[in-house]
């Protein structure tokens, strides 16, 4: 099952408060024409960039990994009933291939009709399966996202940070602008830890490898 995890806008949340200086004018003696409005002046705010590869963030909490693995659980008859399917369709293709050269038309365009029908039924329950199971997995990861992004805004301000940045996994299509930042920047397991200990949720049984790292390192210029 492709996971459409894909999926996510980049995440760049301000989180510094602007101060706005407005000035009131003195109240005249006489009621003058409506005065403009004072201009909104920025002031500069020292930079505390964080950046967080959110996505990646989401399904390595121990709450996102429950929930995809509850997905593929919940889809694991289905995905061997469409292995069965295959196999049917496999078995009566190599039928078709040993019949002898003496064999009946009839014989033949039955095996080539059941084929047919076999494939088309097992790509309407394939597709049907797929389009399911990845509404399932887009919702799980959702609703996990949701909270894991009220986590990274909290770590990012109870440490100082004024701009949180999200770094997008380079194995998905998400444009990534960030071409290169110091390791002590990224918050991403600092963010996950801290979601482990607020969610009470258990690490559960690993089903495959642990996702490694990405590497921080500075892109390579282009050859000009």
């Amino acid at each position: 099952m492709n996971r459409t995890l894909i999926f996510a806008s980049a995440l760049a949340v301000s989180l510094a408060s602007s101060t706005l200086a407005a000035q009131t004018p003195a109240k005249p003696a006489t009621a003058p024409a409506a005065a403009a409005p004072a201009p909104v002046v920025p002031v500069a705010t020292p930079a505390m960039i964080a950046v967080i590869a959110f996505e990646e963030a989401v399904v390595t909490t121990n709450e996102g990994q429950k929930a995809m693995q509850d997905v593929q659980a919940k889809y694991e008859p289905k995905r061997k009933q469409l292995e069965t399917q295959n196999t049917e369709i496999e078995n009566l293709q190599k039928q078709l291939q040993a019949l002898p050269a003496n064999a009946s038309d009839e014989d033949r365009s039955k095996l080539m009709r059941d084929i047919d029908e076999k494939q088309k039924r097992l790509q309407l329950d394939g597709k049907a399966t797929s389009d399911a199971a990845n509404a399932d997995a887009q919702a799980a990861f959702n609703k996990v996202a949701s909270k894991v992004g009220g986590m990274a805004l909290k770590y990012a301000q109870d440490h100082g940070f004024t701009l949180l940045l999200n770094f997008p996994d380079p194995r998905t299509q998400q444009p990534n602008q960030i071409l290169w930042f110091l390791p002590t920047n990224d918050i991403t397991e600092a963010v996950v830890n801290a979601y482990n200990l607020n969610s009470g949720v258990a690490a559960p049984t690993p089903s495959a490898p642990a996702p490694q790292r990405r590497p921080t390192a500075p892109a390579t210029a282009p050859k000009k």
